[in-house]
């Protein structure tokens, strides 16, 4: 009696959700929670760089190489697990296996701040990469159900504007999360733990929250009226839950597509010219330009805040461009154009002998090259059908390959080419590689997906 009594009184909650003629919020709410996942992801992956540069962890005792390893290990385990991790997400649902990477990643932050030396805490760093590789490919698939088909890029921006702003404020809430609590509670062995100490108990209450929050479909979701149903489903014919989740990755689809290769090219190339802005700016503005440490940071930060607003004025860029010119040039347009801007930023940066002036022109290059990532999110949506977030894991794949293997590139043209040490190498290194990431996104279709529809 009890269990009817439970049913009956479900049933009217969305008998009264239903009646309404006006579409329930929940779709935003929903885009809310991705959103908070994107910064905490950002914050628990950037927070490393501050930590291991703390005056309260010297006393682990490591010396710089040792210091790079910590650095890297992170990037490789997360590009290597991007598509295993996207499979699980499209075979088991975003929902079991979001709650599961946020809770992991987490568990791993706070294993960061209990490592006794290099190896335990290159373990932990391993295991936030491997965890937090399924986060983005889950997001992009949960964008495909829960924004609407004209409003993917903008959608995509939202979210990826939150795991901007987690990676910019970083800094400022490590240095203050370890200066202050530091001050309340110092620990004998460093107060540089209580920083993984306290992401990690964030991130558990925010996995609590996504599961609250989220369900796989709208038409799965208490809360969700048929008036929002209905708006999401627009354009997009049969709009119901998945009923036969892929059973394994498509390889021969994969391996055949064009479009899908083009993809892994633009993404590699893209942030093998986006790279130069996080690894090579402030010793360029330090060494060439020879400013103080403190202006160097400001400049260095503000050229990558400018970032964080091309990515909502990239989203309804290429949405309006889609609703006008169709999704083959909708989305073609910003991802060719922005990479040719860049580039032509990179150059401009060279004719300028004023750091501020310098700065403008590499503030332009991370605007442009942030401007394109909804579209990038947005066509990976429009191709992959059901097998939205391994493919998009494979593309970002290899993407992060490209940012990994950035420096052994720079590197080598350092050594081979740059002999007074100016950087200007690198720099047209960058815009080259930039200007070829242009031409290859001419060749993107978003009308031709991966897996042929039955």
């Amino acid at each position: 009696m009890e269990m009817l009594a439970t049913e009956t009184h479900q049933s009217q909650r969305l008998d009264s959700l239903m009646s309404d003629s006006s579409p329930t919020k929940v779709r935003f709410h929903v885009l809310g929670i991705t959103t908070l996942v994107a910064f905490l992801m950002y914050l628990d992956r950037a927070c490393i760089g501050w930590i291991i540069n703390a005056e309260s962890f010297q006393s682990m005792g490591l010396d710089s190489t040792q210091k790079d390893h910590i650095a890297s290990a992170f990037f490789w385990a997360y590009a290597l697990a991007q598509m295993p991790a996207g499979w699980l997400s499209d075979r088991y649902g975003a929902r079991v296996l979001m709650t599961i990477y946020i809770a992991s990643w987490s568990l791993c932050t706070a294993a960061t701040s209990c490592s006794i030396g290099f190896m335990t805490l290159m373990i932990a760093r391993l295991g936030t990469g491997l965890a937090e590789a399924g986060a983005y490919p889950a997001s992009s698939s949960i964008l495909t159900k829960w924004a609407h088909v004209e409003w993917r890029g903008l959608g995509s921006s939202i979210v990826s504007m939150g795991g901007r702003i987690g990676g910019a404020l970083a800094p400022l809430l490590t240095a203050f999360v370890i200066l202050r609590l530091g001050q309340w509670w110092p620990l004998e062995s460093g107060e540089w733990r209580w920083a993984g100490w306290i992401y990690g108990v964030l991130g558990l209450l925010v996995a609590f929250a996504f599961w609250r929050v989220f369900r796989e479909h709208p038409r799965q979701h208490p809360r969700c009226n048929e008036a929002e149903i209905a708006l999401l489903a627009e354009g997009r014919g049969d709009f119901q839950p998945t009923r036969d989740p892929p059973k394994r990755f498509p390889w021969a689809a994969a391996l055949r597509s064009r479009n899908l290769w083009l993809m892994n090219l633009y993404q590699f190339l893209a942030n093998v010219g986006w790279v130069f802005m996080l690894n090579t700016l402030p010793k360029y503005l330090k060494e060439v330009m020879h400013v103080d440490d403190k202006t160097n940071g400001i400049l260095s930060t503000l050229a990558l805040a400018i970032a964080v607003i091309a990515l909502p004025i990239g989203g309804i860029v290429t949405d309006v461009c889609t609703r006008k010119l169709g999704p083959t040039w909708g989305r073609r347009l910003p991802l060719s154009l922005t990479r040719f801007f860049a580039a032509g930023s990179y150059l401009a940066a060279l004719a300028f002998d004023s750091p501020v002036m310098m700065a403008v022109a590499f503030g332009a290059v991370a605007f442009f090259a942030d401007f394109a990532l909804p579209a990038t999110w947005a066509t990976m949506q429009d191709i992959s059908g059901k097998h939205q977030a391994q493919l998009f894991g494979w593309a970002n794949m290899w993407g992060n390959f490209g940012a990994a293997l950035q420096p052994a590139m720079l590197a080598w043209i350092a050594f081979h080419f740059d002999a007074n040490h100016d950087y200007r190498e690198a720099i047209w290194f960058s815009a080259g590689v930039f200007a070829l990431a242009g031409i290859v996104a001419l060749g993107l279709d978003a009308k031709r997906p991966v897996v042929a529809a039955h």
